[in-house]
């Protein structure tokens, strides 16, 4: 039998059990939709992330507070301080790289007539730079407003929001109120979206009036640190380990009490641990595809109980088995690759539904479609192996003979 005729009586057994296919598709239909949904969650988380890290700057390390050990022994959070944070400046005059110390916490915000408890940073006018923040309205304040202790602010675009205003625009040039301490308006920041790195919710004063007026301490949260390029990068953070540890008396050998850590391997740690977030949800998925495929070899072996005598028949006028065998093999892998076909249409509207409906991003790669619909035609090959193997194998005497 010619592979046309075989396709055609394959696909009209089908088509004469309409309810009893689509019932049989149903798990592969599910497992494919569930793959291309979970593969495009996890890029679309990946990308997103991804983005949200690039708000922090470009070739940006970031220093930040560890744990004090002594005698082997950890002895509470260890500081990082102003000291620090001049004596890599020191460094950083040569114009190899750009500086910001930050600290920071929430306090009470308010403009004479709405308050709110919003996060205050106080820092270095590199910081905006660094974070390629840029202002929509006023300025940014500079260093000599830092060095005389300016009451001088600069607010993120989702301030005013937060005290109940139409935008920060409104308080462009007007006095605000942290921790009972006026400020004065100088500059609104553009909006960045959340996410790290984001200064949409934040306030920035000079570091020296944070220091002096709102917080009395010299204690850091972080230094950022910008390179020029990011082939300086390794250099540079050894550089800082060396000057941090030094200003931190530190002996050889001794456990550093902070971290150094480049914004690239942050990145790449996130971009392993989505991918691998991916793969897991794939895995999950495919388990249906696993369970689609033993009712597809389930339903074909009933398939060729039912039609015993067809069988019997074919061969008695001449069919032979390998004609038999591709037949019930052809009706498997149609199931799969239709299944297949309506799971990747169900996969793309879940994708869409839920990336606008739950404003999640979502990213469908042409590689998990492929990777599914590859996988289908597979199930539908593995799985309706016996089942053909067991309907050519029958002997035709005992198949006529079958009631």
């Amino acid at each position: 039998m010619i592979l046309s005729e075989t396709l055609r009586v394959a696909v009209a057994a089908l088509v004469t059990n309409k309810l009893r296919s689509m019932l049989t598709m149903l798990g592969i239909i599910i497992g494919i939709a569930a793959v291309i949904t979970m593969v495009a969650l996890g890029e679309g988380a990946r990308r997103a992330i991804g983005d949200q890290l690039a708000g922090l700057g470009t070739n940006v390390i970031s220093i930040r507070p560890g744990q004090a050990v002594q005698g082997g022994v950890a002895s509470g959070n260890a500081r990082l301080t102003m000291r620090d944070a001049e004596a890599l400046a020191g460094r950083a005059s040569e114009g190899s790289f750009a500086l910001a110390p930050e600290m920071s916490g929430r306090y009470q915000v308010d403009d004479g007539v709405n308050n709110a408890e919003i996060s205050v940073t106080g820092t270095w006018p590199n910081l905006f730079a660094i974070r390629s923040a840029r202002p929509t309205g006023g300025r940014l304040f500079t260093y000599v407003e830092d060095e005389m202790h300016r009451r001088v602010a600069v607010l993120g675009s989702a301030v005013g929001s937060t005290l109940g205003l139409a935008s920060s625009d409104v308080l462009l040039g007007e006095t605000i109120y942290i921790r009972g301490v006026a400020f004065q308006v100088v500059g609104v920041l553009e909006a960045k979206g959340d996410g790290f790195g984001s200064t949409d919710e934040n306030i920035y004063v000079p570091l020296g009036t944070a220091q002096h007026r709102l917080m009395g301490t010299d204690r850091l949260q972080t230094i950022s640190i910008q390179a020029a390029s990011a082939t300086d990068l390794e250099t540079l953070m050894q550089d800082v380990d060396r000057v941090i540890r030094r200003a931190h008396r530190l002996t050889p050998g001794e456990t550093s009490d902070f971290t150094v850590q480049n914004q690239a391997s942050l990145v790449a740690i996130v971009e392993d641990t989505a991918r691998l977030l991916s793969f897991l949800l794939a895995g999950i998925a495919g388990i249906s595809l696993l369970v689609g495929g033993i009712g597809i070899m389930n339903i074909m072996l009933v398939s060729v109980t039912e039609r015993t005598r067809e069988i019997g028949l074919r061969k008695a006028l001449g069919a032979k088995p390998r004609d038999l065998l591709m037949q019930f093999l052809i009706e498997s892998i149609v199931l799969c690759v239709l299944g297949g076909l309506f799971g990747m249409l169900l996969g793309f509207a879940a994708s869409t539904a839920i990336g606008r409906l739950g404003g999640i991003s979502t990213v469908i790669s042409p590689e998990s479609v492929l990777l599914a619909f590859g996988f289908a035609a597979g199930v539908g090959l593995f799985f309706g192996m016996w089942p053909a193997r067991r309907a050519a194998a029958l002997p035709p005497i005992e198949a006529l003979r079958f009631e």
